[in-house]
């Protein structure tokens, strides 16, 4: 990193856009399995919190990758690297007073914390979304679980890849048998009951 940058400070700023929009701003992080169910649920999450006049952004893995991280892979060095990127994403959504949720497998907790560590206190909510192993791969709808197990892609995460789940999430979602739209309501209120949107 160049030595010839400074950090330039503006009037208008994190506490002035939060104030505007009335809201605190923070990043609701699901993560998970591929095929717990994130991306569904932080979309109908999102849906729920926009209805109540919350201004909202969701960044979910498979789109990024076909922009911003489009050049990376899914080696451990590229999955660190794309996790890194969504983070400094996240810090400016949330500097512009938005609620940010996110849908990542971001397996590896010290990525999950480098983005913690980005934000100021309790503006990183980490939201373990725990659907078994054998439940995603049952669900498997994009058919990768199958190209992994077969061997046609290489460090799949929870295949031949780790995941590292959350020792301590704010919020710990369990898999029940249940709809998308009641397990969204049940984060929902799990959230709210502790007071974190």
């Amino acid at each position: 990193m160049s030595t010839d940058i400074v950090w330039h400070k503006y009037e208008v700023n994190k506490q002035t856009r939060a104030a505007r929009l009335g809201q605190q701003p923070r990043v609701l992080w699901l993560t998970g399995l591929s095929g717990s169910g994130k991306s569904t649920l932080a979309n109908l999450l999102e849906k729920k919190l926009f209805e109540q006049g919350k201004h909202t952004y969701l960044l979910d893995g498979d789109n990024v990758r076909h922009g911003l991280c489009g050049d990376l892979g899914f080696s451990d060095k590229d999955r660190i690297e794309n996790i890194r990127r969504i983070s400094e994403v996240a810090k400016l959504f949330v500097d512009a007073g938005t609620m940010v949720l996110t849908a990542f497998i971001s397996p590896f907790q010290t990525d999950r914390d480098f983005c913690r560590k980005l934000l100021g206190d309790g503006e990183f909510i980490e939201v373990f979304v725990d659907t078994p192993l054998e439940v995603c791969e049952q669900r498997d709808p994009k058919g990768l679980y199958k190209k992994a197990r077969n061997g046609e892609i290489k460090h799949f995460t929870g295949i031949d890849s780790t995941y590292e789940a959350p020792s301590a999430p704010e919020v710990h979602l369990t898999y029940r048998e249940e709809s998308a739209e009641d397990t969204a309501e049940r984060l929902y209120h799990l959230l709210v009951e502790k007071g974190l949107v």
